[in-house]
């Protein structure tokens, strides 16, 4: 049997390690864990230096056909406070968001009727037509082939659509049935087939997941090859079912980006706003597990507090500038700077 270390050498090599030795590198010891991370480190810095990319985030919207189980903006949260921003709204944050330096957006929101094919493309015109150059990336959810494509044809650069859980059964206790994991993936291979900048990912800790989950979530990844992955820990929102349930634990979700990093080098990883929830100091943590990624908020202040994911989300007050300035400090505290750039993945995930 092979020794954690030879583990990771062989995870470092970019060997195909088996399902069970993937579950032994997620429960190994600390002295094993602190081997990922500082290895995790070291691969970041040869890729990407000291930098940090930022995005900024616009959450456009809270209205959502879907009914995730997990999800406080979910379609039976009769509860949640619903908004949509106008186009000018849209305008407005990116200009803002300009100014202070960003140069990705990232239009995120749920899967919303009312902003049809037509709707987001005119918005990926405008923003691309005003700022060239900027990257635009796009979270809203399963669509056709053809409006991926539609997307893609007016500007859109990169789309975010986390697979949640690579394993049936599981994908089966978080969604509803009129959702299924078959095209979840279809979306994301199409996705990938016609040139976007991909981006996966998970929740670590959710309901119902095995250390079996999690190895499959590594290995649909590893297959997949995206250019981003955003994972961060299960937070419970009070408004789903899931409301009992415990959240996710900092310590796993920096050992799997940990695991991430070194299993596919060049890629980007968010270190995420759930990180910051559950952790005052979760972004660092994060950083220094591996993540290369920040996305502060540039929704209005007056409807952050609506777009609840989950319960507690840290920075809803805050202005754009004041997140970013915070940002920077913090991220200066360990010897990283935010930088003024699109921030493209090295990964090309051919």
């Amino acid at each position: 049997m092979c020794s954690m270390t030879d583990l990771i050498k062989r995870l470092k090599n970019g060997d195909e390690l088996s399902k069970s030795e993937l579950i032994s590198l997620i429960n190994c010891d600390d002295a094993a864990g602190e081997e990922l991370r500082a290895l995790a480190e070291k691969i970041r810095i040869e890729n990407y230096g000291h930098d940090i990319y930022t995005r900024g985030l616009i959450e456009f919207t809270n209205y959502c056909r879907q009914d995730c189980r997990y999800c406080g903006i979910r379609k039976s949260n009769l509860n949640c406070r619903r908004y949509r921003l106008t186009p000018e709204e849209i305008m407005r944050c990116c200009e803002e968001g300009y100014k202070l330096g960003f140069r990705t957006f990232v239009l995120q929101g749920g899967e919303d009727a009312y902003f049809n094919d037509d709707r987001i493309c005119r918005l990926i015109e405008e923003i691309k037509g005003k700022y060239p150059d900027c990257a635009l990336t796009l979270s809203i959810g399963e669509k056709p082939r053809e409006s991926y494509q539609r997307y893609f044809d007016c500007g859109a650069d990169r789309y975010l659509l986390r697979h949640e859980t690579a394993n049936k059964e599981h994908y089966a206790r978080l969604h509803q049935q009129n959702q299924s994991l078959e095209n979840r993936m279809r979306c994301l291979w199409d996705l990938k087939e016609i040139g976007y900048q991909v981006g996966c990912g998970f929740m670590v800790g959710s309901p119902y997941q095995t250390d079996e989950c999690i190895a499959d979530d590594l290995l649909f990844i590893k297959r997949l090859d995206p250019q981003m992955i955003g994972i961060g820990p299960f937070i419970h929102h009070s408004e789903t079912e899931f409301k009992d349930f415990p959240d996710g634990a900092l310590e796993m979700t920096l050992r799997l980006l940990s695991i991430l990093r070194i299993m596919l080098p060049k890629v980007l990883l968010p270190a995420t706003t759930a990180l910051a929830t559950i952790d005052p100091r979760g972004r660092e943590k994060g950083i220094l597990a591996g993540a290369n990624v920040v996305m502060p908020n540039l929704s209005p202040t007056g409807v952050r507090e609506a777009y609840q994911l989950y319960d507690n989300k840290v920075c809803t007050g805050e202005e754009s500038a004041q997140c970013r300035d915070c940002l920077s400090i913090r991220m200066k505290s360990i010897g990283c700077r935010l930088v003024i750039s699109r921030g493209d993945s090295k990964n090309t995930g051919n």
